[in-house]
């Protein structure tokens, strides 16, 4: 994300960033994506690091973004180097010595890509607001797991870029994008690591149409509803997964 911002012509002034292997990291990957796919995620930290493997970027579909003076950045560090930016590792984005850091930076706007639940001090900072996007429709799909509770409520997938404030998901969206399902979209992983990709290429739209007025916030309805979604089982992966292969079946002209 920062990498693909600072190639929009937007100048970043500094990063939040989390300690990759830190405890309460691992404990929030497992409260987002399971026990599975946080050892897996942990694994690959831990002999990416033993093995200094710099070959791959763990999701493919980032590598665009990240290609700088015919290199592939590797991490945030990297990124903040060829950017020029700074960064701070703090254990808790809502902690005094990040705010107080993000009070020094002063920035216009800021964009999250994922960590703690952000607090109103925090939240407040910025002149325009905190940037998210969502993989998903939004009010429809809030919280965790979003593109496999779209494929099982049988909601369309799609990207929502929206303002943050102190609920889940709930604050106003400033642009929402369809997502199609390519043909060679594998597995539920290669269909997140795509939404992925593409909240990251739809971000920079966003930010400049509110920079320019062209974007107005709109508030979210249905709030009252309960749309807020958790991680799903594994059972329920397994019946998402079979949506995805059922809707990528399905002939170009015939999809309902």
């Amino acid at each position: 994300m920062a990498a693909h911002l600072s190639q929009s012509g937007h100048s970043l002034v500094g990063a939040l960033t989390l300690p990759t292997l830190h405890r309460k990291t691992l404990l929030r990957k497992v409260a987002q994506w399971g026990p599975r796919e946080s050892a897996r995620y942990a694994w690959t930290k831990l002999a990416a690091r033993e093995n200094g493997d710099r070959r791959s970027v763990r999701n493919p579909y980032l590598e665009k973004f990240l290609l700088h003076n015919n290199k592939t950045l590797r991490n945030l560090h990297e990124v903040a180097s060829a950017y020029n930016f700074s960064m701070l590792v703090c254990r808790d984005q809502n902690s005094k010595e990040a705010i107080a850091q993000v009070e020094k930076w002063a920035p216009d706007a800021a964009v999250f890509t994922g960590g703690n639940i952000l607090r109103q001090a925090l939240l407040a900072i910025p002149r325009i607001g905190v940037l998210n996007a969502h993989l998903a429709l939004l009010p429809q799909i809030r919280g965790m797991s979003s593109p496999e509770w779209s494929l099982l409520c049988d909601v369309p997938l799609a990207i929502t870029i929206h303002l943050m404030d102190t609920g889940i998901d709930t604050g106003p969206v400033l642009l929402q994008r369809t997502f199609e399902i390519p043909a060679q979209c594998a597995s539920l992983t290669d269909l997140r690591n795509r939404m992925i990709a593409a909240g990251i290429e739809h971000t920079p739209e966003a930010l400049a149409g509110l920079e320019q007025g062209s974007i107005r916030p709109k508030a979210q309805s249905d709030l009252d509803c309960d749309h807020q979604y958790f991680v799903t089982h594994d059972w329920l992966k397994t019946q998402a997964s079979a949506r995805l292969s059922a809707k990528r079946a399905i002939p170009a002209g015939k999809a309902r």
